[in-house]
């Protein structure tokens, strides 16, 4: 087995003159470059059974959620969040999560969702 060179003493050195501000904004600086990756991918990225898994924590059932991310799906909206339309169609309507849901489950307001994420303000297809 190769032994690990020890250069943590030339690689600090650049550390040691920083003040307790400076090191600070450093390890929050490091942070953010691990972690801005995780975001984007977490932005751009899902899929149906994570979708299903927002959906049952924001209390509907398994069959229910499951039915939701289908016509989701169908509606090729996915990429904007299961739990995102129904939360834009329950702000939008001044219902409530679970009524919203089932009123899209039964077939209303999908004219609504496509202006909203398709034809509506920029602001309203962000996942954020």
């Amino acid at each position: 087995m190769k032994e690990r060179v020890d250069d943590f003493q030339e690689r600090s050195k650049k550390l040691q003159n920083m003040t307790d501000e400076e090191l600070d904004n450093y390890f929050w600086e490091l942070v953010e470059k691990v972690v801005d990756p995780l975001v984007n991918m977490a932005e751009t990225h899902t899929s149906p059974s994570i979708e299903r898994s927002v959906l049952l924590r924001m209390g509907f059932n398994s069959l229910q959620a499951k039915a939701l991310v289908d016509k989701i799906v169908q509606e090729n909206l996915l990429s904007k969040g299961a739990g995102n339309v129904v939360y834009k169609i329950a702000k939008q309507k001044n219902i409530g999560i679970m009524e919203a849901g089932e009123a899209l489950l039964n077939g209303r307001f999908w004219d609504d969702v496509e202006n909203i994420f398709r034809g509506g303000d920029s602001n309203e297809t962000s996942t954020k």
